[in-house]
């Protein structure tokens, strides 16, 4: 056998055990006479050493060696005289009897160890390397765990785990789809799915009325550090259940996560808030609730004094940082030109010191000391404060402020990612107008149900009305993260056939899209509902990382590139033909 323990479990019972071990060398030190070499494998890393007493065949393998050789070492375990607490092994050492090497290796190109020397993009292109490194080796058994506590959550639960098709039809109605060419049926293509959003309320239809699934989902977007090309969900679907049913359930679950994997108790029960309210406040439909720094309108206070920039516009919003009055003007300038960047899209900021001393302010010439004063009290600032005010159309202001608060939040060191303050964002608004287009989209997506109580406004043809219209809709919201979501489904054909007219879907582009769930409906589709939560999002969050590509063993870069198996590539002319397909996209150099 290669190996009798592996590198991480002998301890000082074990003195005087012959073993085996096999790993890859970490590290070799000549210390005088004595050479001390240490073995690592997934499990953790053992000190082997060699001495006067070693075989002569084992000193000289051991002279010959170089980090991450894959090595076999036979010997007897011993109590080590100078011991190592940050090892769990390390009040032992294997006096080595026996040594061979298994596979020689060729230097790396850059260290295996917790922090490297290498850059992100040398990593990513030898991952299978830097999966060797502590980080990211433990990010993925954080993964593992996860994966593991959900199942047994929802096994319990009654769910069933069934499996949907990757090869499925494109149905456009939010992200691009990746599209995959059919040779058995020339000119057409499947897609791969953003979701298995249609096969499990089909299942539903079907009488599965507890199914999930960690899927595997592909959408074509742009991405950023918690968003890939591909991504996994914990996948959910219910039967004869309304809104409040699946947040207790679901709830249910985040709290056994957070109990089994981290170890931490979360509220018995979470906060609810409406897209409105979160909107308000956080200018934020995913608000990180771990701190204050909420957003006050002062419209009222400061318009009709003679300032035009407030005067024309509808809104004018505040948000307090508290013990930021030191702000050097140097600092507010720099703060004004990171509200202007184009990812928040601010044309300017306004700010109001208070002191003991009074207030100073960047428009004081347009506003009394009173004046200000009140806005800085409606703010909830008090004598140290920075007040920051931005103004415009109302939504874009409130998501502007939101940024901004997050922005103050980390650079106030406020956002402690072992902190964890967990909510629900409810009540969303059914569908969203976009003026270029003219027309309706969905907010989540057409599947999903109006409050019973909108249905009303839902079937009026007045835009003003339809904009009313809140979704029986639901996000499960972590530190300023959306982590899942998901609504109560729409379950009847007439129903579903109004949402695709209202979306401006024809009866035949709807009939050929979703023909198939539209006439499923017809044979008797119980009330159903679920969400899906982003995996990979859930156990960065729990690793306490913002990027999800730690947890991902082999993800792609910020441009969707496979840097290590140098995908994606070109396929030859033969697969072309196959395919019948043909490429106006330039050669890449």
């Amino acid at each position: 056998m290669y190996r009798s323990h592996n590198c991480g479990e002998l301890r000082i019972d074990h003195v005087g055990c012959n073993v085996t071990l096999a790993g890859w060398v970490q590290k070799a030190r000549k210390m005088g006479g004595i050479s001390f070499i240490d073995i690592r494998d997934r499990y953790g890393i053992t000190e082997l050493r060699v001495d006067e007493t070693s075989p002569a065949s084992v000193t000289e393998v051991a002279a010959g060696l170089g980090r991450e050789f894959v090595i076999q070492a036979s010997g007897v375990v011993e109590e080590r005289q100078s011991k190592n607490d940050k090892l769990e092994t390390g009040d032992i050492e294997i006096r080595l009897t026996g040594l061979k090497v298994l596979n020689a290796a060729q230097t790396p190109p850059f260290t295996i160890e917790d922090v490297s020397d290498g850059g992100e993009e040398l990593r990513a292109k030898y991952r299978y390397l830097d999966l060797r490194r502590n980080p990211l080796k433990k990010s993925l058994m954080l993964r593992h765990k996860m994966a593991v506590e959900v199942r047994n959550y929802l096994d319990r639960q009654g769910f069933l785990e069934i499996e949907t098709p990757f090869l499925i039809k494109s149905t456009p109605e939010g992200a691009r789809d990746f599209v995959v060419p059919s040779r058995m049926n020339p000119g057409e293509f499947y897609a791969l799915p953003q979701s298995p959003q249609t096969f499990k309320q089909l299942l539903m239809v079907s009488g599965f009325d507890r199914y999930f699934q960690i899927a595997k989902c592909f959408r074509d977007e742009d991405l950023r550090a918690d968003r890939q090309p591909e991504f996994t969900q914990i996948d959910c679907e219910m039967s004869f259940v309304e809104q409040e049913d699946v947040l207790n359930l679901f709830e249910g679950m985040m709290r056994h996560l957070f109990k089994e994997v981290n170890g931490v108790d979360i509220a018995p029960k979470l906060p609810r808030m409406s897209w409105f309210e979160a909107m308000d406040r956080y200018g934020s439909d995913k608000p990180d609730i771990r701190f204050g720094m909420e957003i006050n309108e002062v419209t009222d206070l400061v318009q009709e004094k003679g300032f035009s920039v407030f005067d024309s516009v509808p809104y004018v919003g505040a948000v307090t940082v508290p013990g930021a009055a030191e702000y050097t003007r140097k600092q507010l300038d720099e703060l004004t030109d990171w509200v202007k960047r184009p990812q928040v899209g601010a044309k300017g900021l306004i700010y109001i010191k208070v002191s003991s001393d009074g207030i100073k302010s960047s428009i004081d010439k347009f506003f009394s000391p009173e004046e200000l004063g009140a806005v800085a009290g409606k703010a909830g600032a008090s004598a140290g404060d920075l007040v920051l005010v931005l103004c415009g159309q109302k939504r874009k202001t409130q998501t502007q402020l939101g940024v901004l608060r997050i922005e103050m939040g980390n650079r106030l060191g406020l956002r402690d990612p072992k902190v964890f303050a967990p909510l629900w964002v409810v009540d969303f608004p059914l569908l969203e107008w976009d003026d270029e287009t003219n027309r309706f989209y969905a907010m989540h997506h057409p599947f999903t149900a109006p409050k019973p109580e909108h249905l009303d406004l839902f079937y009026s043809d007045r835009k003003e009305d339809l904009e009313r219209v809140c979704a029986n809709a639901y996000d499960f919201v972590l530190n300023g993260t959306e982590l899942g979501g998901g609504s109560i489904r729409i379950h009847e054909a007439a129903v579903q056939q109004r949402m695709f007219d209202v979306l401006g879907i024809s009866r035949e582009d709807a009939d050929y899209k979703f023909g198939f769930i539209i006439n499923a409906f017809k044979f008797g589709a119980p009330p159903h509902g679920g969400l899906a939560f982003g995996f990979d999002r859930v156990c960065a969050l729990f690793g306490g990382q913002e990027t999800i590509r730690d947890f991902i063993a082999f993800p792609k870069n910020n441009v969707g590139r496979d840097v290590m198996l140098d995908a994606p590539s070109r396929i030859d002319d033969v697969q072309m033909d196959e395919l019948y397909l043909k490429s106006t996209a330039p050669l890449q150099k």
